[in-house]
């Protein structure tokens, strides 16, 4: 699985949920779109929704599906309609359900202080990202987790995500040096709508580290 190419660490947006903000991200030099397809989100967008705006975006920038404890079936068929190429799953999928999938799929896990990373290796085809534990909330927090406890040997493999803002990108970016950052809350004005501002000055820092 693959984010656009490119010097540094990935950009994906994530709680994408209209045309503006996802042209916005597009065009500051985001490496994936992401659309949440779980229904209680505050983020949730329908799968024709997604695809109007899929629709929109260059050919070349990956669309990812964010999915919690859907069937294999339900989880086809949503990413065939909104044009997804990415599949996210958010919930508590089993290992045996990527292969029942048609798309490459990035597996999430969430992070506290007794999580065993030894259990990623139940998942080799997946692309990892590690977002911060919470009781209620599958994600969209905005809360970090402590990245020094991801284990260094696959560090380059994953996506963090959790907190994710312009007051510690640089951190990640040249301390931790994951493969890619997931942003969606930092970057909001309200759930589901970005500020544009805020994107602006969070790709301003990002364009300055990779070059």
């Amino acid at each position: 699985m693959n984010f656009k190419t490119g010097a540094g660490m990935k950009i994906k947006i994530c709680g994408v949920t209209n045309i503006e903000d996802a042209l916005l991200a597009e065009q500051l030099g985001a490496d994936a779109i992401g659309f949440i397809f779980y229904k209680p989100s505050k983020r949730y967008v329908s799968p024709e929704t997604a695809k109007a705006i899929t629709q929109k975006l260059s050919a070349f920038i990956p669309r990812v599906g964010v999915f919690v404890d859907e069937s294999e079936e339900e989880i086809n068929r949503i990413s065939s309609a909104a044009k997804i190429n990415i599949i996210q799953l958010h919930g508590s999928e089993k290992p045996e359900m990527i292969s029942k999938l048609a798309l490459p799929v990035i597996k999430s896990f969430r992070i506290n202080e007794t999580f065993d990373f030894s259990m990623l290796e139940e998942y080799p085809s997946a692309t990892f990202l590690l977002d911060t534990f919470s009781q209620n909330e599958f994600g969209g927090t905005g809360k970090t987790f402590d990245w020094n406890v991801i284990p260094y040997s696959i560090r380059e493999r994953v996506i963090i995500a959790g907190g994710v803002s312009e007051k510690n990108v640089e951190e990640i970016y040249r301390t931790i040096k994951p493969y890619a950052v997931d942003v969606s809350s930092s970057l909001e004005e309200s759930p589901g709508k970005k500020d544009h501002n805020k994107m602006k000055s969070f790709f301003q820092i990002i364009n300055q580290l990779r070059s």
